[in-house]
């Protein structure tokens, strides 16, 4: 039996008992801490936690590995709740066009961008996209993710889909963290239906989604709500054919433009309305009214240059905020959630302890992991994240770039 004592920990966050499902407003500039503290796990799972004047017995445990954190500090570890990780090849000759002065949606209007990848990834096997993927895992989680979400939405087809998502499902089964799915065949419009669109929602609706429950391939269903891609009706359509086959909605919306995919996805019951980079007051209404998670990529802003989600306004508002990766080849290719810290806290004015709780208790929340990850908590399987030798927790965002979790106990 695997059992593991952390002792000495100079600072030991987000521990507690009563800790909330959703943090909201202002309670996110609060994150709770106990110094001089110990953590237990036991077969994966947290066992007892505290002050180390409350530390006895568990150190005669046999078979004990005992990992002495002096000077350091111990949190749960990050949840990405928004990545595209499963795909065929990076795509820097884009980034190169973006230098030269093309946009996202111009590149692609050009036939790059989703629909790049999507070519690329139907060259590729199963095997392959796997193989790759469990790479990029095993090096997110070395950053501090302990839990991630991963979408379709690179296949446009009804095998290449199922191929992303049986990867994914691969993932779910192998890896030590878990994995979550999302079916995103409603990411783009494939060539052969720019001028169809009820041809390939049809195709969607009729053949993909009967497909993907039988496989029990995936946990949410997702559209990307913009202008150029999926219209708010279109949206509607899908999602509704999705719910009724179990999925619940996680929705790519207010990228570029304000549509009123916000509302609409709430009402259909969306767990998540991810980007904001754009947002109304109509959005901040229908978010106060629900229970759904705003989840932030600033790391898709600060690649494509773009607004970053107001975050100020949301947390103003009284709202709970996420922050996940956006992890994928075209827009932010980058997994590590520190430098999402560092990016909330330097361009979105999130306090370190703001964005803390976005990337651990709400981004949970905002993959449906709120019994069992995103705190330090007894009877909890989150890993949990040992650091090198910090002065403060602001330290971490400050050192933008630095990697400073030390070790992940999973």
């Amino acid at each position: 039996m695997s059992k593991t004592l952390i002792k000495n920990i100079k600072s030991l966050y987000q521990a507690g008992e009563d800790l909330p499902n959703i943090v909201r407003g202002k309670q996110m500039a609060h994150v709770p801490v106990i110094h001089d503290a110990f953590v237990a796990l036991e077969e994966g799972k947290i066992v007892a936690y505290g002050k180390m004047s409350e530390l006895i017995g568990i150190d005669d445990w046999s078979n004990l590995t005992v990992i002495d954190a002096t000077g350091k500090s111990v949190l749960p570890a990050f949840c990405d709740a928004h990545t595209h990780l499963v795909f065929a090849k990076t795509r820097e000759e884009e980034f190169v066009d973006r230098i030269n002065g093309l946009s996202y949606e111009e590149i692609a209007l050009k036939g790059g961008g989703i629909l790049n990848s999507a070519a690329r990834l139907n060259e590729m096997s199963e095997d392959e996209l796997y193989e790759h993927a469990v790479a990029r895992i095993h090096r997110v989680m070395s950053y501090g993710t302990g839990a991630i979400e991963i979408k379709s939405g690179y296949g446009l087809s009804v095998e290449a889909e199922l191929k992303m998502l049986r990867v994914i499902k691969r993932l779910k089964q192998s890896m030590p963290i878990p994995v979550k799915a999302t079916f995103l065949g409603a990411h783009a419009f494939p060539k052969e239906y720019k001028e169809d669109h009820r041809g390939y929602i049809d195709l969607i609706v009729n053949e993909m989604l009967p497909q993907v429950t039988k496989e029990q391939l995936a946990d949410y269903i997702d559209v990307f709500c913009e202008r150029n891609y999926f219209s708010v009706e279109e949206m509607e359509e899908i999602l509704l054919a999705g719910k009724q086959y179990g999925l619940t909605p996680k929705v790519h919306v207010n990228q570029f433009s304000v549509m009123g995919g916000v509302r609409k996805a709430i009402e259909y019951g969306a767990l998540s309305v991810d980007h904001l980079e754009e947002i109304a007051d109509d959005d901040i209404l229908a978010l106060q009214e629900s229970n759904c998670m705003p989840v932030a990529l600033p790391g898709c802003s600060h690649f494509l240059s773009i607004p970053y989600t107001d975050a100020r306004r949301l947390i103003n508002a009284g709202l709970p905020l996420a922050l996940a990766s956006d992890y994928n080849p075209g827009s932010t290719p980058n997994g590590n959630l520190s430098v999402v810290w560092s990016l909330a806290c330097i361009k979105m004015k999130m306090t370190p302890e703001e964005a803390l709780n976005a990337l651990t208790i709400n981004a949970a929340y905002a993959m449906g992991l709120e019994s069992s990850n995103g705190r330090i908590a007894l009877g909890y399987a989150a890993p949990v994240l040992i650091t090198t030798e910090i002065p403060s927790l602001a330290f971490i965002p400050y050192s933008f770039g630095d990697q400073l979790i030390e070790q992940v106990v999973c």
